[in-house]
């Protein structure tokens, strides 16, 4: 991508990227909250979970394949990704410009983190922020973790452009 263009182009090239880093990120998220934090004493994630309520609610198939699906393909490989290339980042690089990666990937989780545990959870019909349970923190991690992951694959496969 140029520096006088916002977006990215939709290519072949670009689909890649969105795949490869959402895999690698969404690995480390499940990584991080179904191995490490349960076996360091903390709570553990069960993303497919909140996945399989969201579907429930909206009288969609809502098994374990479903919930794993919508989970690892739709949300890690696809939904985030697009949101960093085509949302996220062109608006950080319009107001703070380009640079401070590392800050603007974690921010990223760190919204990421509000959109699914503060709005997804509410809408699924569950206690707000899970009622700040340990999950709740476990998830916020989760999430940062995986901004920090899926933006360090972008900007290592695309030559630090991204």
């Amino acid at each position: 991508m140029s520096d006088t263009r916002s977006f990215p182009t939709l290519s072949v090239q670009t689909l890649g990227l969105m795949f490869i880093s959402g895999a690698l990120a969404t690995m480390a998220f499940d990584l991080w909250g179904q191995l490490i934090s349960p076996a360091l004493g903390f709570a553990t994630l069960s993303p497919h979970g909140l996945a399989r309520s969201l579907l429930g609610t909206f009288g969609l198939p809502n098994g374990d394949f479903a919930g794993y699906f919508v989970h690892f393909y739709l949300v890690g490989l696809i939904g985030y990704p697009v949101g960093w290339l085509f949302i996220f980042a062109p608006l950080w690089r319009r107001v703070f410009g380009r640079g401070r990666w590392l800050l603007s990937a974690a921010a990223y989780g760190f919204g990421l983190w509000v959109f699914a545990i503060g709005g997804i959870t509410a809408i699924a019909g569950l206690p707000f922020f899970l009622n700040f349970s340990g999950i709740t923190w476990v998830a916020l991690a989760g999430h940062v973790v995986y901004g920090i992951v899926m933006v360090a694959a972008m900007r290592m496969i695309s030559g630090n452009r991204r």
